[in-house]
């Protein structure tokens, strides 16, 4: 049974120390506490994955707050055969489809690669910025699923067998999406220099972090 009342964490004890799943377990047990230290946790990577799918900053906001609030009431329901990290992915990833299918019932949603830009660091040189711009519109060409491929793998720094985890399909079609992915977007970005092109997907990869998410 659920208990009530107070956190049951210890103020006294490096919550850094407590692994995801036994956080999860006190959240289901009643522990107020746990649930926002697992938020504050995987916010910005949770974050980072949304706004590089949906490339709107409002809409990924909007997955986000869907994936925890998902995550907070299905926790009874992770059963530990995937780390917390993968399933929350895999819950952040299904809200972001959830997304792609509404803009394809109503009116899209532009990429909008200027405000992505925007939320870079500022310390960022112009032609930095520019380049940040033009890889977001090179990866708002590319399908969904190939943009999910490359958010995880190359610009999360996933494994390809995370990312299957995450997705929920084979390794070999992560693998597939991937490289028809990179070979699309070697071919938009092919009037970069290649040193531009990593540092700055280096960039978009470290962008965030992202609004606070509540329970």
């Amino acid at each position: 049974m659920r208990r009530t009342g107070g956190p049951i964490l210890n103020p006294t004890v490096d919550v850094g120390d407590i692994d995801d799943a036994t956080l999860l377990r006190r959240h289901v047990d009643g522990d107020a506490a746990a649930f926002g230290v697992l938020v504050a946790r995987h916010r910005d990577r949770a974050w980072a994955v949304a706004l590089r799918t949906l490339g709107d900053p409002a809409e990924a906001e909007d997955a986000v707050q869907d994936a925890f609030l998902s995550a907070y009431r299905q926790a009874a329901r992770f059963r530990g055969d995937a780390q917390f990290g993968t399933w929350l992915h895999r819950i952040v990833v299904n809200s972001c489809l959830d997304k792609m299918r509404r803009r394809r019932v109503r009116a899209v949603v532009p990429y909008d690669a200027e405000a992505l830009a925007a939320i870079a660091d500022p310390r960022d040189d112009f032609a930095q910025r520019e380049t940040v711009v033009e890889v977001t519109d090179a990866l708002a060409r590319l399908s969904d699923d190939q943009r999910l491929a490359i958010v995880l793998v190359d610009l999360q720094g996933m494994s390809v067998d995370e990312a299957a985890a995450v997705l929920d399909i084979p390794v070999g079609t992560v693998k597939s999406r991937c490289h028809r992915g990179r070979a699309q977007l070697a071919v938009l970005l092919g009037h970069l220099r290649p040193e531009r092109v990593h540092r700055d997907t280096t960039v978009i990869r470290g962008t965030s972090p992202g609004p606070q998410a509540s329970n």
